[in-house]
């Protein structure tokens, strides 16, 4: 039974940003960070199915691909790797990629990714704080500029290059023509709320990720069940013991917690390993004698970006 702050693992990249704040507490860095990712237990050998991360970029990351399951499992891997993204932060103009404006036979594709031209094949869309985007393996894509995006993964980070920008490191346009579905990305359904706190974002085969928006001065039971990844992305407040701020992530499994909220409320991302929601994951806890303490205050964090709810789309359930 866990339920226990993540540790934090820092990645420097060539299109990384030296400002991290308000999401990391080192929020100043010397070197172009590109990636934070959240850990427990791995020193332990024990096998995680996710991987929750933070993306930080202040240039367009390479053009790339990912293998399903089938792929990598014929190269001697665990798992493929689909992925899906949660915009935190966004400056103006910002974009995303996923998939390919129109089909393409594997002789375009390799001309289009020896030249660089590949980049306008991309089907671009404009990116702002709230938005969610699902990236299948398989599906070429690419981040651009001026975001910080909360990325959760299956636990397989092999990725094929395809363009890189003019950047001196390796592609792998022939593992990625293996791999990479030659069309555009599939339709998806829009986020739905399952309460009025709790959203679905998006659910594939291999995680859900959710969005859990608590009212200020609140207390709530929250069950985890099977791997469980979250992360404070506004507001503060406590779990179990735990302080929560912005930032801040956590790991749960078979497992349960308390989380009382601060003055100013709180909002998580939680990713559990499963297809769709589970059941009985948040219940509010009926308010105690007004005579005896009330839930702990907590700071609302880092002060920094707002993160704008009325982005979330979807029918109340």
């Amino acid at each position: 039974m866990t339920f226990d702050h993540a540790s934090v693992r820092t990645t420097l990249k060539p299109w990384g940003r030296l400002d991290l704040g308000p999401w990391a507490s080192n929020q100043r860095h010397d070197s172009p960070v590109g990636e934070i990712s959240f850990e427990y237990g791995e020193a332990e050998g024990r096998d995680r199915l996710l991987l929750l991360k933070l993306l930080f970029t202040g240039e367009t990351l390479s053009i790339q691909v990912h293998p399903d399951d089938a792929a990598a499992k014929s190269m001697g891997m665990e798992s493929g790797k689909s992925e899906a993204w949660y915009v935190l932060a966004a400056e103006g103009g910002a974009q995303v990629a996923v998939g390919l404006k129109r089909p393409l036979t594997q002789l375009e594709f390799r001309k289009a990714a020896i030249d660089g031209s590949i980049e306008g094949l991309l089907e671009w869309q404009q990116a702002a704080a709230g938005d969610v985007f699902y990236v299948p393996a398989g599906t070429v894509h690419a981040i651009g500029a001026g975001l910080v995006i909360a990325e959760i993964q299956q636990r397989n980070d092999t990725t094929f290059r395809i363009w890189d920008h003019g950047r001196s490191r390796e592609l792998h346009i022939e593992q990625a023509i293996a791999v990479a579905r030659m069309e555009p990305a599939r339709s998806r359904k829009l986020p739905r709320h399952i309460t009025v706190e709790r959203s679905e974002l998006m659910s594939c085969p291999f995680f859900t990720l959710e969005r859990l928006d608590l009212p200020a001065d609140t207390v709530w039971e929250l069950t985890a069940r099977r791997e469980s990844w979250a992360l404070v992305i506004a507001g503060g407040g406590t779990i179990g013991s735990l302080t929560a701020t912005i930032g801040d992530g956590f790991f749960a499994e078979a497992d349960r917690a308390d989380i009382r909220v601060g003055p100013d409320g709180i909002v998580l991302l939680i990713a559990t390993a499963g297809s769709a929601p589970a059941i009985g994951l948040l219940r509010e806890v009926p308010a105690k004698d007004p005579s005896k303490p009330g839930p702990a205050e907590a700071t609302s964090g880092r002060a920094g970006l707002n993160v704008n709810p009325s982005r979330l789309p979807g029918a109340l359930l």
